[in-house]
């Protein structure tokens, strides 16, 4: 996003937070900012926090990336379930509870600990290099590409949307287990959520596009990252999802910040 966008973004979000810590009792206040790869949720959450702060209400930043199982137990999901369960990213590669104990102290008036992940290591980093969110704490940011997300159908999931499902879980097997996890602990936790907000992209398109430019931005920098058929084949595993997403959830979002295919914001809406 713009400059400018990002201020009108903020200030959107911002009117609409306060009004609901007005009337809410609830500490911690629970936001939720749902958008697809490259959207820019990362970079909105961290400025929303830096304008919470400044405006002096205690706020703490948690991503859904943070809260990625080790690497040794998505190891045993791909031995034990299905071997597409080895890259990080779709439901049940995560542990929820890690989000549930963080929340449960900061409830209880103590300080919590903020999970995070190293993806150069692909793994956890040690307890001892998590972050404190203080025990005043009065706004939670969780932000992620399926935060708030509700499962699909079971029938949708019988038929593949790409070639990946299509060629490497024909039975199906991979997706379903991602869905009914969706719908039981992600469920539990997305249903503490205060206030939801979506950057909602145009459209899956534009997501793969997004992600292509951003590894080839990493290329830029230095060795590593991936080529182009890597990425290809990397977005098919949230291709699903995100459609579903982009589909369903600006209905019942909060406030959906409509972006354009340059990730610059087309309109805001807020929930009546």
């Amino acid at each position: 996003m713009a400059r400018e966008e990002m201020t009108d973004a903020l200030t959107a979000i911002d009117a609409a937070l306060l009004r609901r810590l007005r009337s809410s009792a609830r500490r911690p206040f629970l936001l939720g900012i749902c958008g697809a790869q490259g959207s820019g949720k990362s970079t909105l959450a961290r400025k929303l926090a830096e304008h919470l702060d400044l405006a002096g209400i205690r706020c703490a930043t948690l991503s859904l990336d943070d809260l990625y199982k080790t690497h040794a137990a998505r190891q045993r999901l791909a031995e034990e379930l299905h071997p597409l369960f080895a890259t990080r990213g779709v439901p049940g590669t995560h542990d929820v509870d890690l989000a549930f104990a963080l929340i449960d102290a900061l409830e209880g008036r103590r300080e919590g600990r903020l999970p995070r992940f190293d993806k150069g290591r692909d793994d956890r980093l040690p307890e001892q290099q998590w972050e404190a969110a203080p025990a005043d704490t009065q706004v939670l940011i969780l932000e992620g590409w399926f935060v708030g997300a509700r499962p699909e159908l079971d029938a949708a999931i019988d038929t593949p949307v790409n070639s990946l499902e299509r060629d490497e879980d024909p039975r199906g097997d991979w997706r379903r287990y991602a869905n009914q996890a969706l719908g039981s602990d992600y469920k539990r936790l997305f249903a503490r959520i205060d206030m939801l907000v979506l950057l909602a992209a145009p459209g899956f398109d534009v997501v793969r596009g997004w992600r292509t430019q951003q590894e080839q931005e990493l290329r830029a920098q230095g060795p590593g990252g991936m080529d182009d058929a890597q990425i290809a084949r990397f977005v098919q595993h949230y291709e699903r999802l995100t459609r579903h997403i982009l589909g369903e959830m600006p209905r019942r979002a909060d406030l959906v910040i409509e972006l354009d295919p340059s990730r610059g914001v087309r309109a805001i809406h807020h929930r009546t």
